[in-house]
């Protein structure tokens, strides 16, 4: 259990306690939110229960807080003191709580922030999923990156995650590869790849060059480039074996048996405007040719058929018309809609020296992830793509990047991480133990140990909003509560016990760093 849920099921003993007067029964439990103050001397967290009990029974919310104070001081294993601030109930972790996380942390080590979900979930992240015409894009690498860290966390909230990418590697654009490679008038992409296909392929039909040249860049660029990534696929899923195994037949057949099909013009259509889609979409064209939309609902079909009780994709930015014609279609092949969870990426621009650095696939001019990943590391492309929210247009600055100090977030966490090292290592013991830990009284040591403890919230929220900006975040406030009390207290001193405990306090901001840094996939070195 969670902090937060804690102090959750704390303030709702409280209700219950008091639901004899008039209009409790009416609050709804799940509205109450538990937050932490923008200040703190508001306390480490806040409760709005008492606004939602005076909406309902027509009083002030500050008489409400203030009578509810009184029941939940009776709870003392968590809760310091509780004060009554505008309506707002906000409370002050006990060090004695403080004290016993400290000692959990020691005690999990790596299995710390991990989480007992409500209900066991199967899951598929689906992500990246570039067509397979050309290197692998900034685009490409935030998403990756993203994905990859949402899948991570989600199986630390204790579900069963599938990582999955879907290879295109079948239609039009992969006739356009071919007449690329062949190099006639209908070429489309651009660049040294292509040039260095046009010499390894030979062939004048532009369908079979495709296959072939697909083929080469799925091996030799693209897989390549997910594992220096540091991404491991569970499935790699081809678009082409849907056609081979009559998946797309079957699930037009599907749709045609729900009554969701109608032949105009001479083509097949979905009904989808009559599932809260923009307009019907067309599955098979005048000239007998399925549509990517056709394959895409064979795929979400399949999905569905491997029993995942969440779908979810990280889509391009371009894609946001995607997603209801796909819940459409979720729909109308007899499965829940609400099972299906898009994350639309922002476009990335990449700037330096204070310029923008332009990127065009198709005219051949780009900066790809790989050459991103070689000039800056692995490490700091991970956390620089990690930081910004995916649904938020990305600048990526390639001077802070490139800055080898703390004014780079990653040196910062990660150098807070070897310094804990260099001081244990000083000590002569990688695992200190004390009986003394209620020494631990300054007040950095005390804001250090409350952040330590924030880990198993942002799981379990990353967990249910994707939100995966969170993490780095939080890597960087540990960092900081760390470094502030490393400026404020001397670890090794004379006073053996209080050395001792300290010893234990860094050694558990170790554990929470490393497991933190863990789920972003970013390293944690042992010196610097």
């Amino acid at each position: 259990m969670t902090i937060k849920q804690e102090l959750e099921k704390i303030v709702e003993a409280a209700i219950g306690r008091v639901k004899n007067k008039e209009g409790f029964e009416k609050i709804s439990l799940s509205e109450i939110l538990i937050e932490e103050p923008k200040e703190k001397m508001r306390g480490d967290y806040s409760a709005n229960a008492a606004f939602l009990i005076a909406k309902n029974i027509g009083k002030n919310p500050f008489e409400i807080a203030t009578f509810l104070k009184q029941e939940i001081e009776k709870e003392k294993s968590i809760i310091e003191k509780v004060e009554v601030v505008n309506g707002f109930l906000n409370f002050f972790i006990s060090r004695n709580y403080l004290k016993k996380q400290l000692e959990k942390i020691l005690k999990e080590k790596n299995k710390f922030g991990s989480l007992k979900p409500v209900k066991k979930e199967k899951i598929n992240v689906e992500f990246i999923s570039a067509n397979p015409t050309g290197p692998l894009t900034l685009g490409n690498g935030r998403g990756g990156f993203c994905g990859d860290v949402l899948a991570n966390v989600l199986e630390k909230a204790g579900y069963s995650v599938t990582k999955e990418y879907y290879i295109n590697d079948t239609g039009n654009q992969i006739k356009k590869l071919g007449h690329s490679v062949i190099g006639d008038s209908e070429a489309v992409y651009k660049g040294e790849y292509i040039l260095k296909l046009r010499d390894e392929i030979k062939g004048d039909d532009p369908e079979k060059v495709g296959e072939i040249a697909a083929k080469y860049i799925l091996q030799k660029m693209l897989k390549p480039a997910v594992k220096k990534m540091g991404i491991k696929f569970d499935v790699w899923f081809s678009e082409k074996s849907l056609y081979e195994k009559n998946d797309v037949d079957k699930a037009i057949a599907q749709l045609a048996k729900n009554g969701f099909t109608y032949e105009s013009e001479k083509a097949v259509w979905f009904k989808s405007k009559d599932l809260e889609d923009d307009k019907d979409r067309v599955l098979i064209r005048a000239d007998g040719i399925k549509t990517y939309f056709a394959s895409d609902i064979a795929y979400l079909n399949n999905k569905f058929k491997r029993k995942f009780d969440r779908l979810i994709m990280f889509l391009g930015a371009d894609h946001y018309g995607y997603v209801p014609r796909l819940r459409a279609a979720a729909t109308a092949l007899g499965f829940e809609n609400k099972k299906i969870d898009a994350i639309v990426m922002q476009m990335v621009r990449l700037f330096e020296k204070g310029k923008e650095v332009r990127m065009s696939k198709r005219a051949g001019i780009y900066y790809t992830l790989d050459e991103l990943i070689d000039e800056v590391g692995l490490d700091i492309a991970r956390f620089f793509f990690l930081m910004i929210s995916p649904n938020t247009h990305m600048n990526f600055n390639m001077d802070l990047a490139k800055e080898k100090s703390e004014k780079n977030p990653v040196f910062k966490a990660q150098y807070a991480y070897a310094r804990i090292n260099s001081i244990l290592k000083k000590a002569g013991t990688r695992n200190p133990k004390s009986k003394n830990l209620n020494l631990l009284s300054e007040p950095s040591e005390l804001e250090l140990m409350k952040e330590m403890l924030k880990l198993p919230d942002i799981v379990k929220d990353v967990s249910i909003d994707y939100q995966v900006q969170r993490l780095p975040q939080y890597a960087t406030d540990l960092s900081d509560a760390f470094h502030k009390f490393y400026e404020k207290c001397r670890v090794i001193s004379d006073d053996k016990k209080i050395s001792e405990a300290r010893l234990c306090l860094i050694c558990a901001s170790r554990i929470v760093l490393k497991n933190t840094l863990d789920l972003m996939g970013i390293s944690a070195p042992e010196k610097m």
